[in-house]
Formats: C-alpha cells, structure tokens, sequence
C-alpha cells in the first residue's frame, strides 16, 4: 500500500551532505533555524536515523544534544519528535504519560486506540527494552476501573489478533505459536454476532437505569474494526443512536474518551486524528503537546487522509488552522509536514 503520508524519503539522499548542513546551521554564533526545519521534513524517519549516525561519526557529537542545545520551545519539542525513531517516540510518551506527576489519560486513549497490532506489539517490547519494566504492569499501575481494563484488553486483543494473522503464524518465529479461538474471534466480521452485540450495547445503556460499563468494554474493545461498523449500523437501527451518542451519554471521564476514540478509529483512523487536531486548537489557547504528538505521528503515514477528513468535517482547512493559530519557525516546521492547502 503507498504511503498516504506527506513527508516521504528523499531521492537523491546523502546523509552525510545532510550532516554538513545540520552542522553548518548550528556552528558559531546564532543558528540557520530554516536550513535545520527545512531538511528535516524533506527526509524520511528512516533517512533521519541515518543522517543521526552519521553526524556522530564525522563531527563526534550527538546530534540530537547538539539540536536541543541551539533550539527551544515548542519547536525543539517538534524537531526532536521528529528525530526520534516512530516505535521510541511513542514509548516515550506512553512512559511520560503514565509516570510524570498525575496520569496523562490524553496520551494513552490516542495511542492505544489508534495503533496496528504490529505497531502494538513493537511499543510493548520497545517499552520493556527500554526500561526493564512491563508496560500492561504500568498501566495498570496507574489506572483504575473500566478505563483501566479496556487499556489492558486494547493491549491483549492487539497481541491475540497479530498471532491469528495467516501472515505471522507462518512466519519462522512464531511457528509455534498456538492460535486461540479467541484470536480468530478478532479477525473480519461474525455475521451471526452482529445483531446480538448491538442488541447487548442497547440493553447495557439506552434500555437500561444506570449503564452497564463492562458490556461496552468488552463488546467494543473485543470486535474488529470492520465488524464494529456494522455493529454501529445495527445499533442506529435499533436504538436511533449513533453509537458516540450514546457513550457520550452513558460514560464520563476517561472511559468515556477512550470508547468513543476506539468507536472513532474503527470508523476511520484519519477522521479521528484529523477531529484531534481540531480540537487541540479550537478555541483559546492550543494544546501543542497534542498537535505535535499527531503531526510527528501520523506526517509519514495518514496525513493526506487526514487533510482530507478535516476539510470535509470542519469547512476549513488543516493548513489556515494551523496557520492561524501558531508561530515562528514551529508554525513553518508544522506547515510543511501538513504539505499543502486545501482550502
């Protein structure tokens, strides 16, 4: 499948030229911030990890020390999202989230809503690699409740549906592996299941005083995506709800956005991100934490997709939002991984 992103890999790469320039930008006083965002949303992730060992083996310096060290801010923030390798990036935020002072309930929903099963099963070995700790462990650690079994099931049903795919259980390294019925249970749609999980939705919120939460959970965290769609339908038919209504209605708090970011994503990935970008700049203020968590995230994959998403459901484009509501040389950097107007 091409990539739908807006950043893609360079042609006529030399990393070594890259370095020059990177250094260059940032030898003797002041620093060529233009020459540093400019090459660095040109490249691909993979031509970055390049140009990094490169810059260490022909200047001796650590390239990423040497950018924190001439930049600031927000767009600091941005270029060293960008540096860093996609798995680590969100092994870091996942591990930031979970044990800065307080819980960043925002990151894990968006990540673990979002995520592949590969990308899932990378992030949990790229966590414990990282810091000898196991990420279900420190999730639950630092969660509670519905919120704190859903997180678990996303991270379970993540590692169940990649061993039932044909692909993987034939690979070398799991030929082993036994495939549970549970796992073939995730795969595509039951026809026969349809009818009675929206039926079971029904029956744990609008139909019922008080709200069934763990019907929501386990029906909504257990189905696949194409699945779920059809259940929405079914649900609509049933009840006259579109399914985020009713969670809206019946949930708060955390379990309340990480439902309707799971009902999201099996939606439609890019319409997800592209409602998160929204919001993390409606309004007074902008929450740059988020915006740059999604732009780093999703510009070598989705982007196009989401442009596309938000100029449908917003009658404006990603592009003049972005460009109202930022500055400086962030705002440049954020424009050119969006990649154009569609205005």
């Amino acid at each position: 499948m091409a990539s739908r992103g807006t950043v893609k890999a360079s042609g006529n790469f030399n990393a070594g030229a890259d370095a020059e320039v990177l250094y260059k930008a940032m030898k003797g006083l002041g620093t060529d911030e233009d020459a540093i965002l400019e090459l660095l949303t040109a490249r691909s992730n993979a031509q970055r990890q390049e140009i990094k060992t490169t810059y260490k083996t022909l200047f001796g310096k650590d390239l990423i020390d040497d950018l924190k060290g001439e930049l600031g801010g927000k767009f600091e923030t941005l270029i060293v999202g960008l540096m860093t390798p996609p798995i680590a990036y969100d092994v870091t935020l996942l591990r930031n989230a979970i044990k800065g002072a307080g819980t960043d309930e925002k990151v894990l929903v968006e990540i673990l809503a979002s995520r592949t099963p590969q990308q899932v099963k990378d992030i949990i070995a790229g966590y414990r690699q990282e810091y000898d700790a196991d990420l279900e462990e420190d999730v639950c650690g630092d969660t509670s409740g519905h919120f704190k079994r859903l997180l678990v099931i996303l991270l379970q049903v993540n590692l169940i549906s990649l061993l039932s795919s044909p692909l993987l259980f034939f690979s070398s390294t799991n030929r082993n592996v036994p495939v549970s019925p549970q796992a073939n249970r995730q795969q595509g749609i039951q026809e026969g299941m349809i009818e009675s999980d929206a039926q079971a939705l029904f029956k744990a919120g609008e139909q019922k005083f008080g709200t069934d939460e763990q019907s929501f959970v386990t029906i909504l965290g257990n189905r696949s995506a194409e699945h779920l769609k059809k259940v929405f339908d079914a649900y609509m038919k049933l009840s006259g709800y579109e399914m985020e209504e009713s969670i809206s209605r019946e949930t708060s708090g955390g379990l309340r956005d990480l439902l309707l970011a799971v009902v999201k994503c099996a939606r439609s990935v890019p319409a997800y991100f592209a409602e998160t970008l929204y919001y993390s700049m409606k309004g007074a203020g902008t929450d740059d934490n988020t915006l740059i968590r999604v732009m780093v995230s999703r510009s070598e994959v989705d982007m196009l997709d989401i442009r596309a998403a938000f100029r449908r459901m917003f009658a404006c484009s990603l592009h003049s939002v972005i460009k109202g509501d930022t500055s400086g040389d962030y705002r440049k950097a954020l424009l050119l991984l969006c990649g154009g107007d569609d205005a």
